[in-house]
């Protein structure tokens, strides 16, 4: 059964990006079949994976038009193993396009049934605004996982993000649940990210991920590199973080 997973954050800056690239490549580390979705104008995840978004001549912006299939857009993150449904700037005018066309929440979630049964996860990395491209990859999931830091306005924009959640599932996702919270660029030094870390477990219980992800250098250097950070620094604290993480959704789902 394939799982497909919104990585989604309405605040920019949280490690949605990193989260989205590092769990590919981890999930592909344990011989699971991955599809990385960058639903992200700003192409970072295409990046990051090691595919310049610059020489595209497809994207995901043809596929959400019906000019082109996921089985043809999609290409190899090749040192990591694991299939990229690339983005540029290109998908920016997407939302303007799709405006006027029928179904135009669910082009992703139509696009995406086509390869389904070829992959074991499919992760969609989301822009970081509540837009139509979000919308689409909120439609399309099955679950949304949120990374956030552990401040205090981070807080405030979970309770926005939930909200949104709510609204998709009443009308246009009904099975969309909250796979989990992810804390991120998380330094245990800090006492107020303690106490966020505390508020967000007793509020949210076991849907906060017991694998925390570490302010790691190597997590930062990676994306430039064109590489994931299993692949730019396996023993890095960063890289086994994301490692954890992939075993812990694996234990959850009960496929470890």
């Amino acid at each position: 059964m394939t799982r497909i997973i919104a990585i989604t954050n309405q605040k920019g800056g949280v490690g949605k990006t990193t989260t989205g690239v590092n769990l590919a490549a981890s999930l592909a580390a344990t011989q699971r079949r991955v599809l990385l979705v960058d639903l992200d104008p700003q192409g970072n995840a295409t990046m990051g994976s090691g595919i310049d978004k610059r020489k595209l001549a497809m994207t995901v912006y043809h596929v959400l038009l019906g000019e082109n299939s996921v089985a043809e857009v999609r290409q190899r993150a090749a040192t990591a193993g694991y299939d990229v449904l690339p983005s540029n700037r290109e998908l920016a005018g997407a939302e303007v396009e799709l405006v006027d066309i029928e179904h135009r929440e669910t082009r992703l979630k139509e696009a995406l049934q086509a390869v389904t049964d070829e992959y074991d996860f499919i992760l969609i990395d989301c822009p970081p605004a509540l837009n139509l491209l979000t919308v689409n990859g909120l439609t399309a999931a099955q679950a949304v996982m949120i990374p956030m830091q552990c401040e205090y306005y981070a807080l405030e924009g979970l309770s926005d993000l939930v909200g949104t959640v709510k609204r998709v599932r009443e009308h246009l996702n009904p099975s969309l649940e909250i796979e989990g919270l992810l804390r991120t660029m998380y330094d245990p030094r800090n006492t107020l990210a303690q106490q966020v870390s505390a508020q967000l477990v007793q509020h949210f219980g076991d849907k906060v991920y017991r694998t925390v992800i570490p302010r790691n250098v190597r997590l930062a250097e990676a994306p430039s590199h064109g590489l994931p950070a299993l692949e730019f620094d396996r023993n890095s604290k960063g890289a086994q973080a994301y490692l954890s993480l992939a075993g812990e959704m694996l234990n959850r789902a009960g496929s470890s």
